[in-house]
């Protein structure tokens, strides 16, 4: 079976140091360890991580080998700047923005995000989805770390 590519939002990987988040998100990542997952992740994501606590810096680290790292790109933006006109989110929510862009721009299989608000919503999946396939991108799935580990080990 293929290892499925994971877009990881900023809180993701903060969410391991997070008492409500922690068991799903320190799962998560361990079925990362296991090959379950390939993680990927932007600059961006990389430059919010910068000013994160040193213990999420070092599970950064320590996973760094099982991420693709995204640049940024005229494509990105513009997909990111089309989710803002479309109003999907404000833009003070402009990375939430970029993050979906991305995954969609490199075709990642998931995103998951512990950002209820911006990212993992009903209205704004359908939002960003509208917008994808408006621009000739496929429909992305968005969901939370709980959603996407394994019960059953």
């Amino acid at each position: 079976m293929r290892k499925l590519r994971v877009f990881v939002d900023t809180c993701v990987f903060g969410g391991c140091f997070d008492e409500e988040f922690e068991h799903h998100s320190k799962r998560f990542f361990e079925e990362v360890r296991d090959g379950r997952f390939e993680i990927v992740v932007s600059e961006t994501v990389l430059a919010e991580l910068k000013g994160a606590p040193e213990r999420v810096k070092e599970l950064v680290v320590e996973l760094m080998d099982c991420m693709e790292i995204v640049a940024p790109s005229i494509e990105i933006e513009a997909l990111r700047d089309a989710y803002i006109e479309a109003e999907v989110v404000g833009t003070s929510s402009l990375d939430d923005a970029e993050h979906i862009a991305v995954a969609s721009a490199v075709q990642a299989d998931i995103v998951v995000s512990w950002n209820f608000k911006h990212i993992v919503h009903f209205d704004k999946i359908r939002g960003y989805n509208a917008i994808n396939m408006l621009k000739g991108y496929q429909a992305i799935d968005i969901r939370s770390p709980s959603e996407v580990i394994d019960y059953e080990k």
